[in-house]
């Protein structure tokens, strides 16, 4: 496994497993203990995904040491401001079963995400959070918080795929020394992801997936992934990356293939904020 090393000096794997949408507990559990036994050792959920107690006990029974996984939960808009905040780290550090949560995220760019920010810079001061950032905080709002707040975001989870491939967000970035992190790294499907040519043309040459070939352009741009299924044998073929290089042509090609918007939605929609803001437990 490759690993990214954050600004603070905290080793991230560069691949992950992700949990979104895995709503059923049991199910979930069962998920994440068949990716910690392939090898995944980042787990990415959040507040919002109501399944942190799942991971929990999929990672207190595993029997891998703490100290070998690389947890990360997201602060949801509902849990937003200072006081709010404290209450739901610790609330996920239950659930969690953990006493430190390895990265925690401002899930969206929305209510009072200062006050949010503040408890999360006093949580990382008191080691009980080992690195902090933001999720879907588009340039502007990303550039904000990073020249205000004490500490520099130290990554940032955006949608990042073939088709939006975030590249002057990432460069932006990259002059805050924050890390790029991407969800959605198969787009979900859109766009007929699954059967797009130029991918498939470039897997048939490695002997690879459309996914494998996905995953291995964002690895080789050090965008960490977190590819999601409730499937052993996909869990298996994503973590089946690291034995194969692509050329700058299949880079180059692989570029061309950016929109350079959503395919989701877009945070700058008033209807977007209405929607993502009025979630509710």
């Amino acid at each position: 496994m490759k690993h990214v090393t954050l600004y603070n000096g905290v080793d991230m794997p560069m691949l992950g497993f992700g949990v979104y949408q895995v709503n059923d507990l049991a199910e979930c559990e069962r998920v994440v203990t068949d990716a910690i036994k392939v090898g995944y050792r980042l787990i990415d959920t959040a507040q919002s995904y109501g399944n942190e107690q799942a991971v929990g006990n999929a990672i207190r029974k595993s029997g891998i040491a703490r100290e070998e996984l690389f947890i990360t939960t997201k602060i949801r808009i509902s849990n937003a401001g200072y006081e709010q905040t404290k209450a739901s780290i610790e609330e996920s550090l239950r659930l969690l079963q953990t006493d430190y949560i390895d990265l925690i995220l401002i899930h969206q760019p929305f209510n009072d995400y200062y006050g949010t920010y503040r408890a999360m810079v006093e949580y990382y001061k008191a080691g009980k959070l080992k690195a902090i950032g933001v999720s879907n905080f588009y340039p502007d709002r990303f550039i904000d918080l990073a020249l205000h707040a004490e500490v520099v975001p130290m990554v940032n989870q955006v949608e990042t795929h073939v088709f939006n491939q975030q590249k002057e967000a990432k460069r932006i970035m990259e002059r805050y020394n924050t890390q790029i992190e991407s969800w959605g790294p198969f787009a979900e499907g859109r766009n007929d992801f699954f059967t797009n040519p130029t991918l498939k043309e470039i897997g048939e040459r490695y002997g690879k997936s459309v996914a494998q070939v996905a995953l291995r352009y964002l690895l080789q741009r050090n965008v960490v992934v977190i590819p999601k299924t409730v499937t052993k044998e996909r869990m298996i073929q994503n973590f089946d990356v690291f034995d194969f290089e692509l050329s700058e042509a299949d880079m180059e090609q692989i570029s061309q293939l950016d929109q350079a918007e959503s395919l989701f939605f877009s945070h700058s929609d008033p209807a977007t904020v209405e929607y993502l803001t009025g979630l509710k437990r």
